[in-house]
């Protein structure tokens, strides 16, 4: 079968896929913005609790670990429940974890409710990928994908903003309370708007591969939190888990290969050509993209002595570049080359970093601002189109376990490449006693960034040839004519 024939059909009118994505995006912002608004409120949560430091990451900790563990089964559940059916479940979770928090009494209690959130927040992002590309079809599939880029990008911009806001003039406990109306609307919303897909009876779980790659994805993201201590990846509270980790997503892909479309996650997605460059493409962009998404507010913050809410406003445009990507870079770029769109995403990316490179500890703030509205528009065009490849070499039936397995590999690659820098940042700081010193370690943590990002340009070389069409959402493949919508 060819990718062509095996990709879905579109099945919704345009006017319902909007309104699908509309509600699909209340559901996935709360749980992406959930992580940046309590990150950004966690020293305040420390002081109320009288914690320390080291306890009070458990917070952010006991989340992350929930969040990725839940991802691999993810698929598995959709295809048991129904995509509608199981999306709801893990926003209603993530909802009941969201009130819980809210109401918390101690850090134990917050930690064990935050658990309950991130096995919600988890499984949301992998259906929303589902939902979309199975309404959206081949036709439009680059649209589902704009739709998932969009709320990628919107989440670390305002969850700074939001948080700092409701920490500095109401209450911690909003932190968390903030997401039940958004979640309220989202479920009510849900089903009239969103198709159904009946799941399927008797269908198994791989439960060898659940026992191996549920806790070696989770025993991965511990390790790489504990990175940022004073041994980076000598400690063995780092090196130890990551070790484990790497044996059981070893082992579980070994047997995945033996056993077929019927193991938790079909790895053998991985070795068709659009699936698995796109993947590897994902994993390299954590050295570039999410690591300067990790590295600018600290900038920010200790170099030029920004306050919280006044980072998360100049920390705007770089969202504003993505969006005016999607609104008018993209069909630009139907125009021309894959493998140029993605590559001049890269080099635009790494044309935003230079000003950061080279800042003096004040003034100079309209460059910056421009640059990361470069930032912006170069990340869209290297992280949308290579999305949109990975998902279109998906037939119906493997976009659940599909979605699963990059979301993966995107969990996976974005806290790699962010604890990399994070020790060359903690490396240069050391010893930095001055002003002077401090901004130099962060002109050198951004030099190696801006070398990190020639792995994507590189890969960016063999992305397949081709245009899409400029009247397509999605013309990596020619036009035919498209079944009748409802």
């Amino acid at each position: 079968m060819t990718i062509e024939a095996s990709l879905p059909q579109p099945v919704v009118s345009d006017r319902r896929l909007t309104l699908i994505s509309l509600v699909l995006v209340l559901g996935a912002l709360t749980t992406l913005l959930d992580t940046t608004i309590v990150n950004i409120a966690l020293d305040h949560l420390r002081s109320t609790f009288d914690v320390a430091v080291a306890d009070a990451q458990w917070i952010s900790t006991g989340y992350l670990l929930a969040f990725v563990a839940v991802i691999p089964v993810s698929g598995w559940v959709s295809e048991r429940l129904g995509d509608r059916t199981t999306w709801m479940l893990a926003v209603a979770t993530f909802m009941a974890g969201s009130l819980l928090c809210g109401l918390a009494w101690s850090l134990p209690s917050l930690v064990g409710f935050r658990v309950l959130q991130g096995l919600g927040g988890g499984m949301v992002l992998p259906v929303t990928i589902t939902i979309l590309t199975r309404a959206a079809g081949r036709d439009r599939i680059g649209r589902a994908i704009a739709t998932i880029g969009l709320i990628g990008q919107l989440a670390p911009i305002l969850g700074p903003v939001i948080g700092g806001s409701i920490v500095h003039s109401i209450s911690w406990h909003w932190l968390f309370l903030v997401n039940v109306p958004l979640c309220l609307v989202a479920l009510a919303l849900g089903p009239a708007l969103l198709p159904s897909h009946a799941g399927r009876e008797g269908h198994r779980l791989d439960t060898v591969g659940l026992l191996l790659l549920t806790p070696g994805v989770a025993l991965v993201a511990f390790g790489l939190s504990r990175v940022g201590g004073d041994d980076g990846f000598a400690a063995t509270s780092a090196w130890l888990p990551l070790l484990a980790g790497v044996v059981l997503l070893g082992t579980f892909t070994a047997g995945a290969l033996r056993t077929g479309p019927g193991a938790l996650i079909d790895v053998r997605v991985f070795a068709r050509r659009s699936f698995g460059l796109s993947s590897v493409i994902t994993f390299a962009a954590g050295f570039s993209m999410y690591a300067l998404m990790f590295l600018m507010p600290i900038f920010y913050q200790q170099a030029r002595g920004e306050s919280v809410l006044h980072t998360g406003l100049l920390l705007i445009p770089q969202g504003l570049g993505t969006m005016l990507y999607i609104l008018l870079g993209g069909r630009l770029a139907a125009r021309l080359d894959l493998r140029l769109v993605v590559a001049g995403g890269v080099l635009l990316t790494m044309l935003g970093i230079v000003p950061f490179a080279l800042a003096d500890p004040a003034g100079g703030t309209p460059l910056l601002l421009a640059a990361q509205l470069v930032q912006g528009f170069g990340m869209g065009a290297a992280s949308l189109p290579v999305m949109t490849m990975a998902f279109a070499s998906l037939g119906p039936e493997e976009t659940p376990r599909g979605s699963a397995a990059f979301s993966i590999v995107q969990r996976v690659g974005a806290p790699f490449g962010v604890t990399v820098i994070a020790v060359v940042l903690q490396s240069n700081l050391a010893g930095a006693a001055t002003p002077a010193a401090v901004l130099g370690a962060f002109h050198t943590t951004f030099w190696w960034i801006l070398a990190l990002s020639a792995v994507p340009l590189l890969l960016a070389g063999f992305v397949p040839a081709g245009r899409r069409s400029p009247d397509r959402d999605d013309a990596l493949f020619p036009s035919r004519p498209r079944p009748p919508l409802r």
